[in-house]
């Protein structure tokens, strides 16, 4: 479980093949390793994986094939926003996050108005519901708050206003038109979706 507060960004130094995925190396950053040992979870672009290496500065990671398929961001060296699993006693800064990528998003608009930007995303029609008006959503692991949500006849856009500190601290800054995204839906709207579910079906 993570706080979608990216703690870190750290580089993809090298992909190497391993069966049909990945063995990925990666350079933590400022993001301390000093507690982080081998089976331990770190949330990759919003992705959660395991580290099972770990040496110094850099730990490694297998990524499986299914994982390639359905994220963005992995499969090449590069920029990748990091943040260490949650602890009980940590405060919790976004909001719950599993670290399991429901879909991706691709950037429509990505703009700076004033001193933040304004970054629209196009979600797939499965994920569109679930998101909503003030709601939150991780895009690359951070977690972040929907500005709006309009349904147009290319798909759902959702916007998001990013303040000067995200865009310093995450991968965010990098972002172009047409560059994919990898999005995380809030844990409540699973539930509340399940609940309504067993609601129609008993009734």
């Amino acid at each position: 479980m993570f706080t979608g507060i990216v703690a870190a960004v750290g580089r993809i130094e090298a992909v190497e093949p391993l069966g049909d995925g990945a063995r990925l190396t990666i350079d933590s950053g400022s993001l301390g390793l000093e507690d982080v040992g081998i089976g331990d979870s770190i949330a990759i672009q919003g992705a959660c994986m395991t580290a099972v290496k770990v040496d110094g500065r850099r730990f490694v990671v297998d990524v499986s094939r299914e994982s390639l398929n359905r994220t963005t961001g992995l499969d090449r060296p590069g920029e990748v926003n990091l943040e260490k699993a949650l602890r009980l006693s940590d405060r919790i800064g976004g909001h719950l996050v599993s670290g399991h990528v429901d879909g991706l998003g691709e950037v429509v608009r990505f703009e700076q108005l004033g001193e933040s930007w304004r970054l629209d995303l196009r979600v797939p029609p499965e994920l569109a519901k679930y998101f909503a008006y003030k709601g939150s959503a991780t895009v690359n692991g951070a977690s972040l708050t929907v500005n709006s949500v309009e349904d147009t006849a290319e798909g759902t856009v959702i916007s998001i206003n990013l303040i000067p500190h995200t865009i310093q601290v995450t991968t965010l800054r990098s972002l172009k038109v047409g560059d994919r995204v990898n999005l995380e839906i809030d844990l409540i709207a699973r539930y509340v979706e399940r609940m309504l579910g067993d609601l129609h079906t008993s009734g």
